[in-house]
């Protein structure tokens, strides 16, 4: 009876772990891909609001008219963007509650840009995430 017990409590503990440790990990690489796909989708609008910009020599009306398609990704689930007039862009994906913001600035004559992301934990460097 013992033995049988102690097995139980085994399985038991065996099953905490994967779900207190191992999901958490397989969660958030999920996550980690799903922000790497968002700041992918941004790239062609980045350049047309970049080269907009410089050539006008302000951000005024650099991201009118700039769209970005939603994209209905079968691993991270619908990946939707939004440019501002500004050139200002911002990005979410629901099914992993990540958003990323992508803001112009134009120095001199060149654009340069600065990235944000929450959740920071599923952010890559380049987007205010932790190395």
């Amino acid at each position: 009876m013992r033995i049988v017990l102690l097995m139980v409590a085994g399985l038991a503990l065996v099953g905490f772990l994967v779900v207190a440790v191992v999901l958490p990990q397989m969660q958030g690489a999920e996550t980690k891909d799903a922000a790497q796909a968002l700041l992918a989708g941004v790239d062609a609008a980045q350049k047309q609001v970049t080269e907009r910009a410089e050539k006008a020599g302000n951000l005024g009306a650099s991201g009118q008219d700039v769209k970005i398609a939603a994209k209905n990704d079968p691993k991270h689930g619908e990946l939707k963007w939004l440019v501002s007039e500004s050139g200002a862009i911002r990005g979410w994906n629901e099914k992993n509650a990540i958003e990323i913001t992508l803001t112009p600035s134009l120095a001199g004559s060149k654009v340069g840009w600065t990235c944000k992301g929450y959740p920071v934990s599923a952010m890559p460097t380049t987007c205010g995430g932790r190395s």
